[in-house]
C-alpha cells in the first residue's frame, strides 16, 4: 500500500500546516486582499492558456476567453470546492477540433449546451460519488502525468515564427534571455515568501519580470504575440443550428465525451484541492455547477470548460481559500478583455512560463520515485501506466485505464484468496469452512475445493469467513449443489450474512433460520424443482 499519498505531499510542499484553517477563515481586510491578489495572479496565467486552447480547438481567441470568464465565474460562485479554478482546457479542446473543422463553431456552441445539460443530470443523479473509486496510485500517476503535460505545454513558448511562417526553436541570445527570465521568475517565487507574504509570490514574479522586460525593452515574446485579447461583453445568442435529430446525432457523441472528460478532471481537482484545504464532499454540487456554467457558456459564445488543476494550484499556493479568489479571477479576466488588453498584452511569456514551471515542481509527486520499491508491484505499475497514458493521450483516458487495471488487479488478488479447511463432525458429516470472497473471479477455485464423490451423505459449507457476492457465486453454488443432488447427498450452507440471504432469496433459493443455529442462516430443504439443493437435514 502507498504509505503517503501524493496529495499529502502536495500539502507539505505548499506549506499548509493547518489544513483545517480554511474552515475558520473570516473576511478580514487582510484575507480579502489575499483572495483578490490571488485571483489577479490566476487571471494573468489564464490569458495565454485560454488563447492557446482556442487555437487548438480552431476558434477565435475570444471564444476561449469568454469560456474562461463564464465557466470560472459560475463555478466559483456555485461549485463544490472554494479555491478551485475552472476555464477552457486543452483536454476538451482536442475533442472539439474535428467538430469545428467539419461543422463549424455554431455546432460547437450547441454541443457545449448539451454537454452542460448532461453534467447537470450527472449531478442530480449523484454520479460524482463514483470518483471515490479512484485509488491513490491512480491519483499519483494522474498528478505526475499532469505535471509532465503542463511542462511540455510550456515548451511551445520557446518557439518563434520562422522565415516561412513555421515555428522554430529559439537559439542564441533570445533563448538565453528567455531562460534567464524564466529562471528569475522561479527564483522570485521561491524567495518572495521568505521576505514577505503581503503579495502572492507568483504575482510578484510576474510583476517584477514584466517591469524588467518593458523598462529595458527586451525583445521577447509577449502575450500580445499570441493574439489580441481586446473585445466586448459576451452576447446571448441561441446556437444557429437546425433543431432536428440529425443535429442531435452530430453533437450528442461529442457532448457525451466532453461531459465525461470535464467531470473526471473537475472531480479529481475537487479531491486534490480538498486535500490541501481540508474540505470534503461537494462532488454532486460541482457536477451541477460545471453543467450550469457550460450550458450558459454555450449560449454566450464560449467553448466550454472544466476545472483547471494548474490554475487551481496557483490559486491555492497564492493563498486563495474562498470563493472570492475564483470570482476575482473571472472578473479580472473580463476587465482585461474590456479595458486592459493593451497592458496585459505586454506581459512577457517568460514570466508566465516561470510560474507554470513552479506549478510543475509543486504538482509532481516526487516521493513516488522513492516508494516504488516499497509498494506492491501492481501499484507501482499503475502509477507508471497512468503517468504515461496521461502524457500520450489525455487525463480522463489515463484515469479510466488506471481504475480498470487497479480493479482487475484487485479482482485477481481476491480470486486467488479463496480456499477451505475441512473437518469431520462426531456424526461423520463433513464441514467445509470457506475462506475468502465468492464472486465471479473465484468461482473456479471454489469448485475445485469440493470432492462430491468421496464426501459423506451430509456436507456443510460454512461461510463464516466468506461472502456470497454476485450471481456468478450463486451459479457456482448451484453447480456444486447439483453434483451432490445427483449423488443423493445433502448440502447445507451455514453462517450466511444478511445480504447473502437476500441475494439467495432473490435468486429463488429458500434460506431459513435453523432452530439450533439462531444467529446465522442455514440453507436446507431446497425444493427439488429448483435444481439447487436436495434432501433435508
Amino acid at each position: 500500500m502507498v504509505t503517503k499519498s501524493s496529495l499529502s505531499a502536495l500539502v507539505d510542499r505548499f506549506s499548509l500546516s493547518d489544513r483545517t484553517e480554511s474552515d475558520r477563515l473570516k473576511f478580514t481586510p487582510g484575507r480579502i486582499k489575499t483572495e483578490i491578489l490571488s485571483g489577479l495572479t490566476v487571471a494573468l496565467a489564464l490569458v495565454p492558456e485560454a488563447i492557446a486552447f482556442a487555437f487548438v480547438a480552431g476558434v477565435h481567441p475570444l471564444v476561449g476567453l469568454y469560456a474562461a470568464f463564464i465557466v470560472g465565474l459560475i463555478t466559483a460562485i456555485a461549485g463544490g470546492r472554494p479555491g478551485m479554478i475552472s476555464g477552457a482546457t486543452g483536454a476538451l479542446a482536442v475533442v472539439m477540433v474535428s467538430l469545428v473543422a467539419i461543422h463549424g463553431v455554431e455546432y460547437l456552441f450547441a454541443t457545449v449546451v448539451l454537454m452542460g445539460i448532461l453534467q447537470i443530470l450527472a449531478g442530480i443523479f449523484h454520479l460524482g460519488k463514483f470518483i471515490r473509486l479512484v485509488p491513490h496510485p491512480v491519483m499519483m500517476g494522474f498528478v505526475n502525468g499532469l505535471a509532465v503535460v503542463i511542462f511540455l505545454a510550456q515548451l511551445t513558448q520557446f518557439q518563434i515564427p520562422g522565415p516561412d511562417g513555421v515555428a522554430v526553436w529559439m537559439t542564441g541570445a533570445p533563448l538565453a534571455s528567455m531562460l534567464g527570465l524564466v529562471g528569475l521568475t522561479m527564483a522570485i517565487i521561491w524567495l518572495a515568501p521568505k521576505i514577505t507574504t503581503a503579495v502572492p509570490a507568483p504575482l510578484a514574479g510576474i510583476a517584477i519580470v514584466a517591469a524588467i522586460v518593458i523598462i529595458f525593452g527586451i525583445d521577447l515574446p509577449r502575450v500580445g504575440d499570441l493574439a489580441s485579447i481586446e473585445g466586448g461583453l459576451p452576447l446571448f445568442q441561441i446556437p444557429m443550428v437546425p433543431l432536428n435529430m440529425e443535429t442531435l446525432g452530430i453533437i450528442f457523441p461529442h457532448a457525451l465525451i466532453l461531459a465525461a472528460i470535464g467531470l473526471i478532471e473537475s472531480l479529481l481537482t475537487l479531491n486534490l484541492v480538498g486535500e490541501i484545504t481540508g474540505k470534503r464532499g461537494g462532488a454532486s454540487q460541482e457536477c451541477i455547477a460545471q453543467g450550469v456554467s457550460n450550458t450558459v457558456t454555450g449560449f454566450f459564445g464560449g467553448m466550454g470548460g472544466c476545472a483547471m488543476i494548474g490554475q487551481s494550484m496557483i490559486n491555492v499556493k497564492s493563498g486563495g481559500r474562498t470563493r472570492l479568489s475564483g470570482i476575482s479571477a473571472a472578473l479580472f479576466l473580463l476587465v482585461f478583455i474590456l479595458y486592459a488588453s493593451s497592458l496585459i498584452e505586454q506581459i512577457p511569456l517568460a514570466a508566465l512560463v516561470g510560474v507554470m514551471f513552479m506549478v510543475v515542481i509543486g504538482t509532481f509527486a516526487w516521493q513516488s520515485l522513492t516508494i516504488m520499491r516499497r509498494i506492491p508491484k501492481t501499484d507501482a505499475m499503475v502509477i507508471i501506466l497512468v503517468t504515461v497514458v496521461t502524457v500520450a493521450s489525455d487525463l480522463a483516458v489515463a484515469v479510466i485505464v488506471g481504475v480498470i487495471v487497479s480493479a482487475l488487479a484487485y479482482a485477481w488478488n481476491n480470486a486467488t484468496r479463496i480456499h477451505a479447511t475441512t473437518q469431520t463432525t462426531p456424526e461423520g458429516d463433513k464441514v467445509y469452512q470457506i475462506e475468502g470472497p465468492l464472486f465471479f473471479g473465484s468461482t473456479s477455485g471454489f469448485a475445485e475445493i469440493f470432492d462430491p464423490y468421496n464426501d459423506p451423505d451430509l456436507v456443510i459449507v460454512d461461510f463464516m469467513n466468506s461472502r456470497v457476492v454476485d450471481q456468478s457465486a450463486l451459479q457456482a453454488i448451484e453447480v456444486i449443489a447439483s453434483k451432490y443432488e445427483t449423488l443423493g447427498k445433502t448440502l447445507q450452507l451455514r453462517h450466511l450474512s444478511p445480504d447473502c440471504h437476500r441475494l439467495l432469496q432473490k435468486a429463488g433459493q429458500l434460506v431459513i433460520d435453523s432452530d439450533d443455529d439462531p444467529d446465522y442462516g442455514l440453507a436446507v430443504n431446497y425444493a427439488v424443482k429448483t435444481g439447487i439443493l436436495g434432501g433435508g437435514h
